[in-house]
């Protein structure tokens, strides 16, 4: 299982969570969030990490053309879809695409089969917000298949990692606000604790960026 840290504004952050583990690392485009950052400084913060890590950039809504522009300057790895986009529009991205959904009672899972998405990101659902809500959404929802094959997003924090670990045993998990002090900006000390539990639960996989040989 893969760690993706979203909401990512600021070096320190950057390397902080790159140096503990992070697989990912997300920088949000969309100017509503709380998380938002301006592709320039998303470019000078890329410039400083490692090339084995990955770089995710989180749009909503945007253009084909705005998204691949963006990419391709910042040399993102993939683009993570998080709004209402339709699978003509997945098609027309020239990255890797990680399409999210908002899930709920209601949601139609077999839509999946018309998306050309490299991964899924199920993520809570929310009338106000996209993303970034630090709520949880029922994982019984999801169908078993699916299960080793999406990033789960949604109130993923130190408390019920160990049980997403053992039941819902996803491909990612996809954090932010559980780590942070305020929104935007990532608590040292929650950081560490996150991490470190993590390496504990599967140590081998969780070995940090500056102890890998």
């Amino acid at each position: 299982m893969k760690v993706k840290v979203c909401g990512i504004t600021n070096l320190e952050d950057a390397l902080l969570c790159e140096s503990e583990g992070a697989d990912a690392l997300g920088f949000i485009f969309y100017k509503k969030s709380k998380r938002y950052i301006k592709p320039n400084t998303a470019k000078e913060i890329i410039e400083h990490l490692s090339p084995f890590t990955m770089k995710v950039g989180v749009f909503v809504n945007d253009s084909p053309d705005f998204i691949n522009e963006t990419a391709k300057n910042l040399h993102l790895n993939i683009v993570q879809l998080h709004g209402e986009e339709t699978p003509d529009m997945v098609s027309r991205i020239n990255f890797p695409v990680i399409k999210s959904f908002r899930i709920n009672g209601k949601f139609d899972f077999p839509i999946l089969k018309q998306y050309s998405a490299s991964f899924f990101l199920f993520d809570t659902f929310s009338n106000s917000e996209y993303g970034g809500t630090g709520k949880t959404f029922n994982w019984k929802l999801i169908p078993d298949e699916l299960k080793s094959k999406i990033i789960l997003a949604g109130g993923i924090s130190i408390n019920n990692i160990e049980e997403i670990i053992k039941n819902v045993k996803p491909a990612a998990v996809d954090l932010s606000s559980s780590l942070e002090v305020k929104p935007g900006r990532k608590d040292n000390k929650k950081v560490k604790e996150f991490f470190n539990k993590i390496k504990n639960l599967k140590p081998k996989a969780y070995q940090p960026l500056a102890e890998r040989s």
